[in-house]
């Protein structure tokens, strides 16, 4: 009910929409300037493609069946839009929606807590600009970004003791990525001790457990021939499975104490604060308990991404760093902030006009330090940078994409899969010791190269050999040249 009294509101509807369209431009604009890559793009666009079309969701980046790579079923419903037209903007613009809707949920926790309009529309500002939004708006698509307004919607449900809404709301978490599963199932014992919501709670810690030991030792085993998760090879160190991993964190501390208590965590934990550091309080660090399993994952992983602001591997951690926030400003005297206002205020004028602070000039502070959090560490300077590497070669790589005429196989550039990847098979050139033979180049009815930009895991030596072979391959005509871009064709395929 908050949230459909909250749809009324201007404010909230405007920056939500106007939020929703900068996210989609922006992502569509690095797509178009081929930045986007096999991994995760082509992945997600490929296999969305394939169920959309009744054809098994295989993904030949990874070589594994959809539900193999993270157990993502919330997928499934969205290849009913690609069955209205297919396209990877669909993939682009359910993830500016999903992050911008945030905004609702936001807004209403915000107020539900006792925040007035002017310090709800600020916590909704420190939502949007929280580095992390931006930045994994721009890092191709990942279906988490489904499951950020569900988080928030569930916190909302919980409060409000909506049992059934909060129980869809964890099913859809859920579906959108198996590690989700954790921080569900911490949000179970945040809620059960210190928001007394103790159904909410059994109903968190029961589906999170049993969907993480389902995920990981049932439905992804059995779609990748009894091979675990791809992500327990970052916490090989650890163990080679997951019961392993967990039995040494408990019997072997001694193992995370490196990665625990090292300057990259420091560094880690300081960027993940700074945007919202002001308004923080430990005594209200409890919604981080839900965090925690994520936060962990990324701190002990052998994996430098999972520890900054620009992959999606911290978005899990807003919703409850959110909710931090929201009770540290709604108690009014705790909190950087007011720490720094009393050090400067005689003791017995520490209190005075208070209230007023809190009320109408603190927002301003709140947004004002957003705005600085996202200047700071917002990758938009990207779009008048390293986003324009490839434009020397743009025109060339557009036209050889539609001279590629027929679903057949394709092998071609990591920028420039995600461009043709509604096919049952396609590769990525990754340079090796030895180029392909040639019965394996035959599979292809395209090798679509660009030497002047090879792109992930190739190099323009290796592209170069590779182009070298295929003009004197007998099986393959050269059908576009242009620019370093090279298009071969199978002569003997329509």
């Amino acid at each position: 009910m908050i949230i459909l009294k909250q749809l009324k509101s201007n404010f909230l509807l405007q920056i939500t929409i106007i939020a929703a369209i900068i996210l989609f431009i922006s992502s569509s604009i690095r797509h178009l300037l081929f930045q986007s890559s096999a991994f995760e793009m082509g992945i997600y666009d490929q296999v969305t493609y394939l169920i959309s079309q009744n054809l098994p969701p295989i993904s030949t980046f990874l070589d594994i069946h959809h539900l193999g790579n993270h157990a993502a079923w919330a997928m499934y419903p969205v290849a009913l839009l690609y069955k209205i037209y297919p396209s990877v903007y669909w993939l682009l613009l359910i993830q500016a929606i999903s992050l911008a809707i945030g905004t609702f949920p936001t807004w209403s926790l915000a107020r539900y807590s006792g925040l007035n309009k002017q310090q709800a529309s600020a916590i909704v500002i420190v939502y949007l600009l929280y580095p992390v939004v931006f930045n994994l708006n721009l890092f191709d698509f990942h279906p988490e970004v489904m499951a950020l307004p569900a988080i928030l919607g569930a916190i909302l449900a919980a409060k409000l003791d909506k049992t059934l809404w909060f129980s869809l709301a964890i099913i859809w978490i859920l579906g959108c990525k198996d590690a989700l599963s954790l921080p569900v199932a911490a949000m179970g014992f945040w809620l059960y001790f210190f928001e007394k919501k103790r159904v909410c709670a059994a109903i968190a810690l029961f589906a999170g457990t049993a969907w993480f030991i389902i995920a990981t030792e049932i439905l992804i085993p059995y779609f990748k021939d009894g091979l675990p998760p791809g992500g327990v090879g970052r916490y090989r160190y650890l163990g080679n499975s997951i019961p392993e991993i967990l039995l040494n964190l408990l019997l072997r501390p001694e193992l995370v104490f490196g990665k625990l208590i090292s300057l990259k965590t420091l560094e880690y934990l300081f960027l993940l604060n700074l945007p919202i550091i002001w308004w923080l309080a430990p005594k209200y660090f409890t919604p981080l308990i839900a965090a925690s399993p994520v936060l962990a994952m990324n701190i002990l992983s052998k994996i430098d991404a999972q520890r900054d602001l620009i992959h999606q591997y911290s978005l899990p951690i807003l919703p409850f760093l959110l909710m931090a926030v929201i009770y540290t400003i709604a108690d009014g005297k705790c909190g950087l902030w007011y720490w720094l206002w009393n050090l400067r205020r005689p003791q017995e004028d520490k209190d005075k006009n208070l209230s007023t602070i809190v009320s109408n000039r603190l927002p301003k502070f709140i947004i004002i330090w957003s705005c600085i959090g996202f200047l700071a560490l917002a990758k938009y300077g990207y779009f008048w940078s390293i986003y324009l590497d490839y434009l020397d070669t743009w025109q060339a790589a557009r036209t050889a994409i539609s001279l590629v005429q027929t679903k057949g196989g394709v092998l071609t550039t990591s920028e420039i899969t995600p461009h043709l990847s509604h096919r049952q098979f396609i590769k990525l050139i990754v340079e090796e010791e030895e180029l392909p033979r040639d019965e394996a180049l035959v599979e292809y009815d395209y090798v679509l190269v660009n030497v002047r930009h090879p792109g992930w895991k190739s190099s323009q030596e290796y592209s170069r050999k590779l182009v070298d072979k295929l003009k004197v391959n007998s099986e393959f005509q050269l059908g576009f040249q242009q620019d370093d871009v090279y298009l071969f064709k199978q002569g003997n395929r329509e």
